[in-house]
Protein backbone atom coordinates (compact mmCIF):
# COMPACT_ATOMS: atom_id res chain seq x y z
CA UNK A 1 0.00 0.00 0.00
CA UNK A 2 2.64 2.52 -1.03
CA UNK A 3 1.32 6.01 -1.72
CA UNK A 4 2.88 7.20 -4.95
CA UNK A 5 3.30 10.91 -5.57
CA UNK A 6 0.88 11.09 -8.46
CA UNK A 7 -1.08 14.29 -9.01
CA UNK A 8 0.41 15.21 -12.37
CA UNK A 9 -2.98 15.26 -14.07
CA UNK A 10 -4.92 17.09 -11.36
CA UNK A 11 -6.91 20.09 -12.56
CA UNK A 12 -8.78 22.56 -10.43
CA UNK A 13 -12.56 21.95 -10.82
CA UNK A 14 -13.49 25.59 -10.14
CA UNK A 15 -10.85 28.21 -11.01
CA UNK A 16 -9.83 30.64 -8.27
CA UNK A 17 -11.30 34.13 -8.73
CA UNK A 18 -9.79 37.42 -7.44
CA UNK A 19 -12.90 38.02 -5.31
CA UNK A 20 -12.60 34.67 -3.49
CA UNK A 21 -11.61 34.97 0.19
CA UNK A 22 -11.19 32.58 3.09
CA UNK A 23 -14.11 32.44 5.54
CA UNK A 24 -14.48 30.67 8.88
CA UNK A 25 -16.33 27.83 7.19
CA UNK A 26 -13.15 26.87 5.35
CA UNK A 27 -11.84 25.67 8.71
CA UNK A 28 -14.91 23.62 9.60
CA UNK A 29 -13.71 20.30 8.26
CA UNK A 30 -16.89 20.15 6.19
CA UNK A 31 -17.79 20.93 2.59
CA UNK A 32 -16.03 24.31 2.49
CA UNK A 33 -12.82 22.76 3.81
CA UNK A 34 -12.94 20.17 1.04
CA UNK A 35 -13.54 22.96 -1.46
CA UNK A 36 -10.44 24.83 -0.23
CA UNK A 37 -8.28 21.71 -0.49
CA UNK A 38 -9.56 20.71 -3.93
CA UNK A 39 -9.54 24.18 -5.48
CA UNK A 40 -6.28 25.54 -4.08
CA UNK A 41 -3.99 23.19 -2.18
CA UNK A 42 -4.10 20.09 -4.36
CA UNK A 43 -3.59 21.94 -7.66
CA UNK A 44 -0.64 23.86 -6.19
CA UNK A 45 0.90 21.19 -3.94
CA UNK A 46 -0.51 18.01 -5.47
CA UNK A 47 2.81 16.70 -6.76
CA UNK A 48 3.98 16.47 -3.15
CA UNK A 49 0.76 14.92 -1.83
CA UNK A 50 -0.01 11.22 -1.36
CA UNK A 51 -2.64 9.72 -3.61
CA UNK A 52 -4.89 8.71 -0.70
CA UNK A 53 -6.01 11.65 1.46
CA UNK A 54 -6.29 9.94 4.84
CA UNK A 55 -5.53 11.41 8.28
CA UNK A 56 -1.85 10.53 7.80
CA UNK A 57 0.33 9.94 4.76
CA UNK A 58 2.24 6.69 4.32
CA UNK A 59 5.83 6.69 3.11
CA UNK A 60 8.16 3.77 2.40
CA UNK A 61 11.77 4.06 3.61
CA UNK A 62 13.96 1.10 2.68
CA UNK A 63 11.07 -1.31 2.96
CA UNK A 64 9.74 0.06 6.28
CA UNK A 65 6.45 1.93 6.18
CA UNK A 66 5.99 5.09 8.22
CA UNK A 67 3.04 7.41 8.73
CA UNK A 68 3.49 11.17 8.99
CA UNK A 69 0.97 13.86 9.83
CA UNK A 70 0.70 17.45 11.01
CA UNK A 71 -2.03 19.44 12.73
CA UNK A 72 -2.54 22.97 14.07
CA UNK A 73 -4.61 23.83 17.12
CA UNK A 74 -6.37 27.14 17.69
CA UNK A 75 -9.08 26.17 20.18
CA UNK A 76 -10.79 28.90 22.16
CA UNK A 77 -10.74 28.98 25.17
CA UNK A 78 -7.35 27.44 25.89
CA UNK A 79 -8.80 25.48 28.82
CA UNK A 80 -12.17 23.75 28.70
CA UNK A 81 -13.96 21.04 30.71
CA UNK A 82 -11.95 17.85 30.37
CA UNK A 83 -8.98 19.25 28.50
CA UNK A 84 -6.91 22.11 27.14
CA UNK A 85 -5.03 23.11 24.00
CA UNK A 86 -1.92 21.16 25.06
CA UNK A 87 -3.68 17.82 25.56
CA UNK A 88 -5.67 18.46 22.39
CA UNK A 89 -2.51 19.08 20.35
CA UNK A 90 -0.84 15.83 21.42
CA UNK A 91 -3.94 13.64 21.23
CA UNK A 92 -5.04 15.02 17.88
CA UNK A 93 -1.75 14.13 16.23
CA UNK A 94 -1.42 10.76 17.95
CA UNK A 95 -4.92 9.88 16.77
CA UNK A 96 -4.26 10.91 13.16
CA UNK A 97 -1.34 8.49 13.12
CA UNK A 98 -3.38 5.73 14.74
CA UNK A 99 -6.16 6.10 12.16
CA UNK A 100 -3.95 4.51 9.50
CA UNK A 101 -2.90 1.77 11.89
CA UNK A 102 0.43 3.35 12.77
CA UNK A 103 2.18 3.00 16.11
CA UNK A 104 3.04 6.61 17.08
CA UNK A 105 6.73 7.17 17.81
CA UNK A 106 7.41 10.88 18.28
CA UNK A 107 5.97 14.35 17.84
CA UNK A 108 7.31 17.81 17.16
CA UNK A 109 5.59 20.92 18.46
CA UNK A 110 5.61 24.56 17.41
CA UNK A 111 4.24 27.35 19.61
CA UNK A 112 2.97 30.70 18.32
CA UNK A 113 2.69 32.80 21.47
CA UNK A 114 1.05 36.20 21.78
CA UNK A 115 3.03 38.80 23.68
CA UNK A 116 1.65 39.12 27.21
CA UNK A 117 0.69 35.47 27.75
CA UNK A 118 1.56 34.53 31.31
CA UNK A 119 4.26 31.98 32.06
CA UNK A 120 1.80 30.25 34.38
CA UNK A 121 -0.64 29.55 31.53
CA UNK A 122 2.10 28.40 29.19
CA UNK A 123 3.53 26.09 31.86
CA UNK A 124 0.11 24.49 32.44
CA UNK A 125 -0.22 23.84 28.71
CA UNK A 126 3.26 22.36 28.40
CA UNK A 127 2.74 20.13 31.43
CA UNK A 128 -0.52 18.90 29.93
CA UNK A 129 1.30 18.05 26.71
CA UNK A 130 3.91 16.13 28.70
CA UNK A 131 1.23 14.12 30.50
CA UNK A 132 -0.70 13.35 27.30
CA UNK A 133 2.48 12.20 25.56
CA UNK A 134 3.28 9.92 28.51
CA UNK A 135 -0.23 8.42 28.37
CA UNK A 136 0.15 7.74 24.66
CA UNK A 137 3.62 6.26 25.18
CA UNK A 138 5.43 8.64 22.84
CA UNK A 139 7.98 11.43 23.23
CA UNK A 140 8.20 15.01 21.97
CA UNK A 141 11.41 15.08 19.95
CA UNK A 142 11.68 18.69 18.74
CA UNK A 143 10.00 22.05 19.01
CA UNK A 144 9.97 25.70 18.04
CA UNK A 145 8.68 28.94 19.52
CA UNK A 146 7.61 32.19 17.90
CA UNK A 147 6.29 35.26 19.72
CA UNK A 148 4.03 37.77 17.96
CA UNK A 149 2.98 41.22 19.11
CA UNK A 150 -0.21 41.79 21.10
CA UNK A 151 -3.19 41.27 18.82
CA UNK A 152 -1.13 39.16 16.40
CA UNK A 153 -2.60 35.91 17.75
CA UNK A 154 -5.21 34.83 20.25
CA UNK A 155 -2.98 33.96 23.22
CA UNK A 156 -1.53 30.69 21.90
CA UNK A 157 -1.57 28.50 18.79
CA UNK A 158 0.18 25.11 18.65
CA UNK A 159 1.26 23.03 15.67
CA UNK A 160 2.20 19.38 16.16
CA UNK A 161 3.63 16.91 13.66
CA UNK A 162 4.04 13.21 14.24
CA UNK A 163 5.62 10.07 12.88
CA UNK A 164 4.71 6.43 13.47
CA UNK A 165 5.58 2.99 12.13
CA UNK A 166 3.13 0.74 10.27
CA UNK A 167 3.48 -3.02 10.66
CA UNK A 168 3.56 -5.38 7.72
CA UNK A 169 0.05 -6.50 6.77
CA UNK A 170 -1.73 -3.46 8.21
CA UNK A 171 -3.83 -1.87 5.46
CA UNK A 172 -6.21 0.73 6.89
CA UNK A 173 -7.54 3.54 4.72
CA UNK A 174 -10.70 5.45 3.94
CA UNK A 175 -10.76 3.79 0.53
CA UNK A 176 -10.98 0.25 1.99
CA UNK A 177 -14.65 0.09 3.06
CA UNK A 178 -16.38 -2.98 1.61
CA UNK A 179 -19.98 -4.13 1.24
CA UNK A 180 -20.95 -5.98 4.41
CA UNK A 181 -18.50 -4.14 6.66
CA UNK A 182 -19.86 -3.45 10.14
CA UNK A 183 -19.55 0.16 11.32
CA UNK A 184 -18.48 0.68 14.95
CA UNK A 185 -18.10 3.82 17.02
CA UNK A 186 -16.02 3.89 20.19
CA UNK A 187 -18.39 5.97 22.34
CA UNK A 188 -20.79 8.88 22.66
CA UNK A 189 -20.72 11.62 20.05
CA UNK A 190 -20.47 15.41 20.29
CA UNK A 191 -18.96 15.60 23.78
CA UNK A 192 -15.96 17.73 22.81
CA UNK A 193 -17.81 20.31 20.75
CA UNK A 194 -20.46 20.94 23.37
CA UNK A 195 -17.92 21.00 26.23
CA UNK A 196 -15.85 23.66 24.45
CA UNK A 197 -18.96 25.64 23.60
CA UNK A 198 -20.04 25.60 27.25
CA UNK A 199 -16.71 27.14 28.28
CA UNK A 200 -16.95 30.14 25.97
CA UNK A 201 -17.73 33.43 27.65
CA UNK A 202 -20.89 35.32 26.85
CA UNK A 203 -22.86 32.40 25.44
CA UNK A 204 -24.97 31.83 28.55
CA UNK A 205 -24.76 28.06 28.11
CA UNK A 206 -23.63 25.68 30.84
CA UNK A 207 -23.39 21.92 31.21
CA UNK A 208 -21.43 19.43 33.30
CA UNK A 209 -20.23 17.70 30.13
CA UNK A 210 -16.51 16.93 29.77
CA UNK A 211 -14.54 16.89 26.52
CA UNK A 212 -13.61 13.41 25.32
CA UNK A 213 -10.08 14.44 24.21
CA UNK A 214 -7.88 11.35 24.54
CA UNK A 215 -5.12 9.37 22.77
CA UNK A 216 -6.62 6.40 20.93
CA UNK A 217 -3.51 4.51 19.83
CA UNK A 218 -3.82 1.84 22.54
CA UNK A 219 -7.46 1.28 21.59
CA UNK A 220 -6.48 0.91 17.94
CA UNK A 221 -3.76 -1.60 18.82
CA UNK A 222 -6.30 -3.77 20.65
CA UNK A 223 -8.70 -3.59 17.70
CA UNK A 224 -6.08 -4.59 15.12
CA UNK A 225 -5.00 -7.52 17.28
CA UNK A 226 -8.63 -8.70 17.58
CA UNK A 227 -9.60 -8.80 13.91
CA UNK A 228 -9.57 -7.33 10.42
CA UNK A 229 -10.02 -3.55 10.42
CA UNK A 230 -10.54 -1.89 7.02
CA UNK A 231 -11.14 1.78 7.89
CA UNK A 232 -10.47 3.97 10.93
CA UNK A 233 -11.20 7.66 11.30
CA UNK A 234 -11.58 10.03 14.24
CA UNK A 235 -14.63 12.24 13.59
CA UNK A 236 -13.23 15.62 14.64
CA UNK A 237 -14.29 18.81 12.80
CA UNK A 238 -17.57 18.21 11.00
CA UNK A 239 -18.41 15.29 13.26
CA UNK A 240 -19.46 11.76 12.34
CA UNK A 241 -21.62 12.94 9.44
CA UNK A 242 -18.73 14.56 7.60
CA UNK A 243 -16.34 11.71 8.35
CA UNK A 244 -18.71 9.04 7.02
CA UNK A 245 -19.37 11.05 3.86
CA UNK A 246 -15.61 11.28 3.28
CA UNK A 247 -15.27 7.51 3.65
CA UNK A 248 -18.30 6.84 1.44
CA UNK A 249 -16.75 8.97 -1.30
CA UNK A 250 -13.27 7.46 -0.93
CA UNK A 251 -14.61 3.89 -1.15
CA UNK A 252 -17.65 4.65 -3.36
CA UNK A 253 -20.04 2.84 -1.01
CA UNK A 254 -23.41 3.42 0.64
CA UNK A 255 -23.31 3.47 4.42
CA UNK A 256 -26.49 2.87 6.40
CA UNK A 257 -26.75 3.99 10.04
CA UNK A 258 -29.35 2.97 12.60
CA UNK A 259 -30.66 6.02 14.45
CA UNK A 260 -31.58 4.00 17.55
CA UNK A 261 -27.98 2.80 17.89
CA UNK A 262 -26.21 6.19 17.71
CA UNK A 263 -24.81 6.93 21.22
CA UNK A 264 -25.35 10.55 22.29
CA UNK A 265 -25.42 11.77 25.89
CA UNK A 266 -28.59 13.52 27.11
CA UNK A 267 -26.63 16.75 27.72
CA UNK A 268 -25.47 16.79 24.10
CA UNK A 269 -28.98 16.05 22.83
CA UNK A 270 -30.40 18.87 24.94
CA UNK A 271 -27.72 21.37 23.87
CA UNK A 272 -28.13 20.50 20.20
CA UNK A 273 -31.90 20.84 20.37
CA UNK A 274 -31.58 24.25 22.04
CA UNK A 275 -28.97 25.51 19.56
CA UNK A 276 -30.28 23.88 16.39
CA UNK A 277 -27.25 21.61 15.93
CA UNK A 278 -27.11 18.06 14.63
CA UNK A 279 -25.13 15.85 17.08
CA UNK A 280 -23.73 13.96 14.09
CA UNK A 281 -22.00 17.15 12.92
CA UNK A 282 -20.49 18.16 16.28
CA UNK A 283 -16.75 17.65 16.80
CA UNK A 284 -15.20 14.82 18.79
CA UNK A 285 -11.57 14.50 19.92
CA UNK A 286 -11.47 11.11 21.64
CA UNK A 287 -13.71 8.91 19.52
CA UNK A 288 -13.19 6.80 16.43
CA UNK A 289 -15.35 5.15 13.80
CA UNK A 290 -14.26 1.80 12.37
CA UNK A 291 -15.28 -0.37 9.42
CA UNK A 292 -14.49 -3.99 10.17
CA UNK A 293 -14.92 -7.41 8.58
CA UNK A 294 -18.38 -8.76 9.58
CA UNK A 295 -17.02 -12.04 10.96
CA UNK A 296 -14.64 -10.12 13.24
CA UNK A 297 -17.05 -7.42 14.44
CA UNK A 298 -17.99 -9.12 17.70
CA UNK A 299 -14.38 -9.91 18.61
CA UNK A 300 -13.26 -6.36 17.85
CA UNK A 301 -16.16 -4.88 19.82
CA UNK A 302 -15.28 -7.07 22.82
CA UNK A 303 -11.65 -5.94 22.59
CA UNK A 304 -12.76 -2.31 22.53
CA UNK A 305 -14.90 -2.78 25.64
CA UNK A 306 -11.82 -3.88 27.59
CA UNK A 307 -9.97 -0.62 26.88
CA UNK A 308 -10.20 2.71 28.69
CA UNK A 309 -11.52 4.65 25.71
CA UNK A 310 -13.69 1.95 24.12
CA UNK A 311 -15.91 0.91 27.01
CA UNK A 312 -19.02 2.39 25.36
CA UNK A 313 -18.32 1.15 21.83
CA UNK A 314 -21.34 0.19 19.74
CA UNK A 315 -22.35 -1.13 16.34
CA UNK A 316 -24.10 1.74 14.55
CA UNK A 317 -24.51 0.53 10.97
CA UNK A 318 -23.05 -1.26 7.97
CA UNK A 319 -21.97 -0.86 4.37
CA UNK A 320 -24.86 -1.97 2.17
CA UNK A 321 -23.94 -1.11 -1.42
CA UNK A 322 -21.02 -0.29 -3.70
CA UNK A 323 -22.84 1.63 -6.42
CA UNK A 324 -23.36 5.08 -4.91
CA UNK A 325 -21.31 7.14 -2.44
CA UNK A 326 -23.80 8.23 0.21
CA UNK A 327 -24.66 8.00 3.90
CA UNK A 328 -28.19 7.35 5.01
CA UNK A 329 -29.96 6.86 8.31
CA UNK A 330 -32.70 4.37 9.07
CA UNK A 331 -34.80 6.40 11.51
CA UNK A 332 -36.48 5.27 14.70
CA UNK A 333 -39.90 5.35 12.98
CA UNK A 334 -38.75 3.20 10.08
CA UNK A 335 -38.03 5.87 7.48
CA UNK A 336 -34.77 6.72 5.75
CA UNK A 337 -33.01 10.06 5.39
CA UNK A 338 -29.74 11.10 3.80
CA UNK A 339 -26.91 12.33 6.05
CA UNK A 340 -24.83 15.12 4.53
CA UNK A 341 -21.51 16.56 5.64
CA UNK A 342 -21.32 19.88 7.47
CA UNK A 343 -22.02 22.71 5.04
CA UNK A 344 -20.67 25.80 6.79
CA UNK A 345 -19.07 26.58 10.14
CA UNK A 346 -21.01 25.30 13.14
CA UNK A 347 -18.48 25.93 15.90
CA UNK A 348 -15.34 27.91 14.98
CA UNK A 349 -12.09 27.48 16.94
CA UNK A 350 -13.18 24.06 18.24
CA UNK A 351 -9.80 22.33 17.92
Amino acid sequence: MDNELDFEGYTCPVPIQPKDTVVLGHGSGGRLSHDLINRLFLPELGKAAPRVLDDSALINVNGQRFAITTDSHVVSPLFFPGGDIGRLAVCGTVNDLAMVGAKPIALTCGFVIEEGLSFEILQRVVQSMRDAAAEAGIFIAAGDTKVVQRGGADKLFINTSGIGSVDVGVDISGENARVGDVVLVSGTLGDHGIAVLSAREGLGFTTDLQSDVAPLNHLVKAMIEAGEVHVLRDPTRGGLATTLNEIAKQSNVTIELLETKIPVKPQVHAACEMLGFDPLQVANEGKLVAFVRPDDAEKILDAMHWTKYGEDAKVIGKVIDAKKAQVRMRTAIGGTRLIDMLQGEMLPRIC
